[in-house]
């Protein structure tokens, strides 16, 4: 694990959401402070909002990624393809080790299953039977990879 990663894991441990986790661990490099890197991300954790869709790590990455590569003219298709690249490139890292980038596969839920908003209570159970660690820490060194 690298000193990010570790971080990231350790904010998600303390009560932040997936998505928080990876995005706060890697948003000074991009002049966020960690408050504002919390409040922007904090609607993606759990698949979007709790809908389990995509997962909330890997859209955390999608926004890194995007805060690097990202193009900043509408008309520039070469930046748009790059970040895109560069998006796709992160999930073949994450699935290299996960068999999805969706939220209820990745949690063995079926569609509308556990998406009500209110989050799950966090306790020695919820670590035990969520992967959510280990997805954190999955996407913070696959964005490393694509980040460095």
């Amino acid at each position: 694990m690298s000193e990010r990663s570790e971080k990231a894991v350790e904010l998600f441990k303390s009560g932040y959401n997936c998505s928080q986790a990876v995005f706060a661990a890697y948003a000074d490099l991009f002049g966020f402070d960690e408050d504002t890197a919390l409040k922007v991300s904090a609607g993606l954790g759990g698949g979007v909002g709790r809908s389990r869709e995509v997962c909330g790590t890997v859209s955390a990455a999608a926004m890194l990624i995007g805060m690097k590569y990202g193009a900043t003219d509408g008309d520039d298709s070469e930046g748009k393809k790059l970040c895109y690249y560069k998006v796709q490139e992160f999930i073949a890292e994450f699935k290299k080790v996960n068999p999805s980038i969706v939220c209820r596969e990745l949690l063995g839920l079926s569609k509308g299953e556990n998406s009500q908003p209110k989050p799950d209570e966090r306790n020695e159970h919820y670590y035990k039977k969520r992967p959510c660690v280990q997805l954190v820490e999955d996407s913070a060194l696959a964005l490393e990879k694509i980040l460095f």
